[in-house]
C-alpha cells in the first residue's frame, strides 16, 4: 500500500498528474481543485494517497491534505459511490463545504457535482451525516446536532431556522451566516445580513 507520493510533478492531463519519483513516473487521479494539479510542471508536490485495486485495474488517488484523503475513503464505502465519483465530489467542493454539505442534510448542494443525482447524494448524507463534523461560523469544529451556546450561537441558529423557512437550503443558510463576522447581533440582524449574501 503506497500512503504518500513525494516528486517532481512531471506531466498533467485532464483529472490526473505523473508524478517523477527517483525516476519512476506514477499516474495519480487528482481532484480538480487540488493544489497538486495547480502546481507547475517542474515542481516538488506531496499527495496522500488511495490505492484501489481492481480484477483489472490498480489505481492511485491523491490528495493535497489528509483530510481529503479521509473524505475519499467515506465516500468510495457509500453503497453505490465509487472512485470517479467521489473524486467528482472533492472536485466541487472544499473539504469545510462538503463536511457541511453532509452535516446539514444538503443533499441538494452534492448535486452540483457531475455525475451526482438526486438518489445518491441523498444516500452519500444519510450514510456519512454522524461521520463528519462541519466548520462553525467562528472556524471551529461543531457537530451539527451540538447545543448551541451562548446569545451569539442561539441567535445564528435561529436565523439559519428562519431562513430555512423561507425555501433556502440549510447549507445555503449556513454559509451565508458563516460569511458574518459579527458574533453579537440580534437574530433579526443576522438574517438581514445573510440575505444580502443570498442575493
Amino acid at each position: 500500500m503506497i500512503g504518500f507520493l513525494r516528486g517532481i510533478l512531471a506531466d498533467k492531463g485532464d483529472g490526473y498528474i505523473i508524478i517523477d519519483v527517483n525516476g519512476v513516473g506514477y499516474q495519480v487521479f487528482v481532484p480538480a481543485n487540488s493544489t497538486a494539479y495547480l502546481n507547475a510542471e517542474g515542481e516538488e508536490v506531496l499527495v496522500y494517497t488511495s490505492m484501489i485495486v481492481r480484477e483489472d485495474d490498480v489505481s492511485l488517488f491523491g490528495f493535497s491534505g489528509k483530510g481529503e484523503l479521509d473524505a475519499f475513503r467515506k465516500l468510495i464505502g457509500v453503497s453505490g459511490v465509487g472512485p470517479k465519483a467521489a473524486i467528482s465530489i472533492l472536485s466541487s467542493f472544499t473539504l469545510d463545504q462538503f463536511k457541511q454539505a453532509i452535516v446539514f442534510e444538503d443533499s441538494k448542494s452534492l448535486q452540483r457535482a457531475n455525475g451526482i443525482g438526486k438518489k445518491t447524494a441523498e444516500r452519500i448524507v444519510l450514510e456519512l451525516k454522524d461521520k463528519f463534523t462541519a466548520a462553525a461560523p467562528d472556524g471551529s469544529y461543531l457537530d451539527a446536532g451540538a447545543p448551541e451556546e451562548g446569545a451569539a450561537q442561539g441567535g445564528r441558529s435561529e436565523a439559519i431556522s428562519a431562513l430555512v423557512a423561507l425555501g433556502y437550503s440549510r447549507g445555503e443558510a449556513t454559509s451565508a451566516l458563516a460569511s458574518i463576522a459579527d458574533k453579537d447581533l440580534t437574530t433579526e440582524e443576522y438574517i438581514k445580513r445573510a440575505l444580502k449574501n443570498l442575493f
